[in-house]
């Protein structure tokens, strides 16, 4: 059958969508409700042991994601990457969203086709997501990826906020996207982004991360990281904890302990930070019930109002809080199309996930906003949609009948090659 004319994506062959960011990249098939796998955005990079004893795991890791490289190794996905080994650095590929380092990003590629898929590329049209902000330099590269060394029948590229809008069925949304690196806020009209009205900022889950970090360092509290605890005992609240170290390899990189911190804190801040609905208030907060939380030393203790004000960061920052970003973002479009993006705003990102995110957002821009505004917020209630709002929107799309002619087909990029993809992906 000719890519000029296969049915790309119905029930005959299944389209496969990507969707990188800081955190993970999100792999699996279209028309399916969640990703197949969740692979972090790092690989773990070593030195290659010429020793046969290898222990079996890495032995398989290696035969997957090593290609021509003799002098390193290659770390992918959490079974690997969360084991301590001796100088093994934590590298990302992305940055600013977009990807930077294409060598690391191939290994995860690889990997994801090799033990994810389990399939050849060669089978599969695929769907990637992109930032609103992305080059054409490394759409174009992608695209000559995909096809070149990936042989992939049919490929396109979507904007990920124009997926998130997609997964909530709004054609026409203003998307507040709160991730790792950065929070976003991206007004799609009709399917396309209105490019001159994206605004940024850097505050997202790794800036609270480090408020985390700062804050519980200066009440004393031991943040050693699982991969160092042999054993515990169980201590009454405030007690010191009481454990007994693992043996672990000499020579551990300061960029793996400092990842496996980033897990600790990455998940006391998912348990414990939580959003007020009005600006930061010391007496409102203080009446709020308690959170309960164990570090894995087994020192464990309440946290009250200041789950709070770490989580202030978010909305406080003037003009990077969320509330500003949002309606600056709307500001900038044309007058004729702020109250209907105003009337759909869509949440979505795994920061957005802190307990009264979309509250506060909504109360924010409700000041902002014009008096005879109808504001409306769309943030799903799991988890799941909220974490993989484009990569969902990205599985919808794909399996779309009137979609199927828009692919860039390997026949088209035979004959046009990459520049494709600035004519077909907008």
């Amino acid at each position: 059958m000719s890519s000029g004319n296969m049915l790309y994506g119905g029930d005959e062959i299944g389209a496969l969508v990507f969707d990188p960011g800081h955190h993970s990249l999100r792999v699996g098939y279209a028309q399916e409700d969640t990703p197949k796998a969740e692979i972090p955005s790092v690989v773990g990079v070593g030195p290659s042991a010429p020793d046969t004893n290898m222990d079996l795991e890495t032995k398989t890791d290696n035969n997957v994601t090593q290609n021509n490289a003799p002098s390193h190794k290659y770390y992918v996905d959490t079974t690997y990457i969360n084991v301590p080994r001796s100088q093994m650095e934590i590298q990302t590929y992305m940055k600013d969203g977009m990807i930077d380092n294409w060598d690391l990003f191939e290994k995860v590629i690889d990997y994801a086709y090799a033990k994810v898929i389990q399939s050849e590329p060669e089978y599969h049209p695929v769907l990637f997501s992109e930032a609103s902000w992305n080059v054409r330099n490394n759409r174009e590269k992608l695209t000559e990826l995909m096809f070149e060394k990936y042989n992939v029948p049919a490929f396109f590229l979507v904007k990920n906020a124009v997926l998130a809008a997609f997964a909530s069925g709004r054609a026409t949304a203003l998307v507040v996207d709160s991730g790792a690196t950065h929070t976003s806020a991206v007004p799609v009209h009709e399917g396309y982004v209105l490019s001159q009205a994206v605004v940024k900022s850097p505050l997202g889950g790794d800036y609270l991360s480090m408020q985390c970090r700062q804050h519980l360092e200066k009440i004393g509290i031991d943040l050693t990281p699982s991969y160092q605890i042999a054993s515990k005992d169980v201590v009454k609240e405030r007690d010191n904890p009481r454990f007994t170290t693992r043996k672990i390899p000499d020579n551990l990189t300061q960029s793996w302990q400092n990842y496996m911190q980033k897990l600790l804190l990455q998940d006391f801040q998912m348990n414990i930070l939580q959003v007020l609905e009005n600006p930061y208030d010391e007496r409102v907060a203080s009446q709020i019930p308690t959170v309960h939380y164990e570090f894995p030393t087994g020192y464990h203790q309440e946290f009250g109002s200041e789950r709070f004000k770490l989580a202030e960061s978010l909305f406080d920052h003037a003009p990077l809080g969320a509330g500003q970003l949002a309606s600056t973002s709307v500001g900038m479009c044309d007058a004729d199309v702020r109250l209907s993006l105003y009337g759909s705003v869509v949440v979505t990102g795994g920061n957005t996930l802190l307990q009264g995110f979309p509250e506060r957002l909504n109360r924010d821009l409700q000041l902002r906003a014009p008096s005879n505004t109808r504001l409306k917020m769309i943030s799903a209630n799991g988890s799941v949609e909220r974490r993989f709002g484009a990569w969902i929107g990205g599985s919808i799309l794909a399996s779309i009948g009137t979609f199927q002619q828009m692919w860039i087909s390997s026949q088209e990029y035979e004959e046009s090659g990459k520049s494709q993809v600035e004519r077909k992906c907008p």
